[in-house]
């Protein structure tokens, strides 16, 4: 069922969503939480599409928040909120508003969406494409226990890993890091049979790739050696190579589909490793909601390391895995290009991998 509310009020919607409940004959709610996505017209149906897949496993209230300021001086003076209330199969397992805010309206979105939060459930807030500097201090981002941003959307991707690692607050996590738990599953089951020692590491994948630069920084921190970013032609994420003192563990996945694991003294076997759609990467953050401290530890050595050594190309990447090279570096005081550099050693745009 489908509801529209045109120069509305947050009460009217709640009223809205009641009526619909019962005129479909379902008046319970069974949702666990609610789902915040912020973004504009032209990504409001791929990001609402991807959030009703994912509610079928996380049954949730949807708030879809289209911001319209306006660009005219009259335009911006007014302030208005339309909603469409849609209940029922368009709506996944749970229920969507989706909030058109116009005028003045738009610079105070929270007070809308408040009032219209689940009681007694979590908030999860999400930027599909342009998300603010500062997640955590966003006056809708307070409003979340969650807040999920997507480098691989950003101007600059691999850069704005530099500024997620600066604001870092316990519940941020980036799409970029999500793109890669099937990768850091499958190199943590290879490295937990015998192997020899750890010497070097490099991780394949296109420029200016967030998860690829997140990847090996998760590789320099937990292994404390030297890695490698090696640019190619995609997609994605194509390969990861650990030298060990037994022969190469290599992970290659050139397509985006079927990947070969290659483990000295056992046959080489394929894995599953496809690049996943965004419905499974918000189904997969929606599963936890404690803070992830893995990839706090990440972004944090990123930081500390590659952007504090000032270098370029792969001279910095060896240089953010090496732990005796940077022992000395002081934290950077500003977020840098550092990372940028890092990844332009070759040319391409930023691909999303999923």
């Amino acid at each position: 069922m489908r509801i529209d509310l045109t120069d509305t009020t947050s009460s009217k919607i709640n009223a809205g969503l009641i009526q619909a409940r019962r005129a479909i004959g379902t008046p319970a709610v069974g949702m666990v939480l609610t789902l915040v996505i912020v973004t504009d017209e032209g990504s409001a149906y791929d990001a609402l599409k991807a959030a009703h897949e994912a509610s079928k496993e996380h049954p949730s209230r949807i708030l879809v928040v289209i911001k319209r300021p306006g660009r005219s001086p009259r335009d911006r003076a007014l302030a208005r909120l339309d909603a469409e209330v849609v209940v029922g199969d368009e709506a996944g397992t749970g229920e969507t508003v989706v909030l058109r805010m116009h005028g003045e309206l738009a610079h105070h979105a929270e007070s809308v969406v408040l009032p219209l939060l689940l009681p007694d459930a979590p908030a999860v807030c999400w930027w599909p494409d342009k998300a603010p500097e500062d997640a955590a201090e966003d006056p809708l981002g307070r409003l979340a226990a969650r807040r999920i941003t997507d480098s691989a959307a950003a101007e600059d991707p691999v850069g704005s890993l530099a500024l997620r690692a600066k604001t870092y607050v316990p519940g941020d996590t980036d799409l970029a890091w999500t793109r890669i738990t099937p990768w850091r599953s499958m190199l943590a089951a290879a490295l937990d049979q015998k192997h020899g020692k750890i010497e070097s590491a490099a991780v394949e994948g296109e420029a200016y790739n967030p998860s690829a630069e997140l990847l090996a920084l998760w590789l320099a921190d937990r292994l404390g050696v030297p890695v490698e970013r090696k640019v190619t032609g995609g997609p994605g994420l194509t390969a990861v190579r650990l030298v060990t003192s037994d022969g190469d563990i290599c992970l290659d996945r050139p397509e985006g589909g079927l990947a070969e694991l290659a483990v000295p003294g056992q046959p080489d076997r394929h894995v599953a490793l496809k690049r996943r759609e965004t419905s499974e990467l918000i189904a997969e953050e929606l599963r936890r909601l404690d803070p992830d401290d893995i990839y706090r530890a990440t972004v944090k050595f990123g930081l500390r390391h590659l952007l504090s050594s000032g270098g370029s190309g792969s001279d910095s990447a060896e240089a953010s895995g090496s732990t005796g090279a940077s022992s000395g570096a002081k934290p950077a005081g500003t977020a840098k290009s550092a990372p940028a550099k890092k990844a332009a050693s070759g040319s391409g745009k930023a691909a999303t991998e999923k």
